[in-house]
């Protein structure tokens, strides 16, 4: 029997801390296209990269969708070169590679990846602290595939069927996030949702949301099991 349930992780806040190297790079990236240094700072956390540098872009006043995608194609480039720091300046989150390890050893559950960051910069990041080997990132959903979060469960969805020959709905799918956008995009598809407080976000923020399950951290893989395995 193949896999039953689908469990997409986001990245930044929940799997991995980028550290400072998160940010540097979107300006470094829009310093690169424009000639200037970003006019402010946009607020990250649960944003798609096209969404964050949309916003970027409007502080300058530019809305030109050639700049849009020549940020982003810059932006992939940076996070490349800015590989070293990352592994330096990040980490991944607590009990991030003991969870994925945990759940990648039970042949119900196929993981994978519901991610803001363009595909190229998820893979760097994963696979800067050794994530991605539990991960079928193929499957993923991800920045690059729609400035809208709450379009990507369905982008998951369909590659699981065409890649993989496994189909499932909505309802198998498990969303595990650090923000209220983690939340809202599972909501939408109709997906459950699991957020940890190891974000910007804390605990009773994460808990007035309405998700299956807030917890503090990753570092109990017992827990996020029973969950995501709950009627199988």
């Amino acid at each position: 029997m193949g896999a039953q349930r689908l469990v997409l992780f986001d990245i930044d806040g929940t799997l991995v801390r980028a550290g400072e190297v998160g940010r540097v790079v979107f300006d470094r990236a829009v310093r690169a296209v424009l000639g200037r240094p970003p006019a402010g700072r946009v607020r990250m956390s649960g944003k798609t990269d096209p969404l964050i540098v949309r916003e970027y872009l409007a502080m300058d006043g530019e809305d030109n969708p050639g700049q849009l995608q020549a940020v982003l194609h810059q932006l992939e480039r940076e996070l490349a070169q800015a590989q070293g720091e990352l592994v330096a300046q990040g980490s991944p989150c607590p009990g991030a590679s003991e969870l994925l390890a945990h759940l990648g050893s039970d042949s119900r559950l196929h993981l994978s990846v519901l991610t803001g960051n363009i595909r190229p910069n998820a893979v760097v990041k994963l696979s800067s602290f050794g994530l991605d080997r539990w991960l079928d990132l193929e499957v993923g959903a991800y920045g690059s595939d729609s400035e809208d979060r709450a379009a990507l469960v369905p982008v998951a969805l369909g590659r699981l069927a065409s890649l993989r020959g496994t189909y499932l709905q909505a309802t198998d799918v498990w969303v595990i996030g650090d923000t209220p956008r983690d939340y809202e995009c599972a909501k939408a598809a109709g997906a459950h949702c699991i957020l940890v407080a190891t974000g910007r976000y804390g605990a009773g923020e994460l808990g007035a949301l309405g998700a299956d399950a807030v917890l503090a951290d990753l570092t109990h893989p017992e827990v996020v099991a029973a969950l995501v395995t709950e009627g199988l």
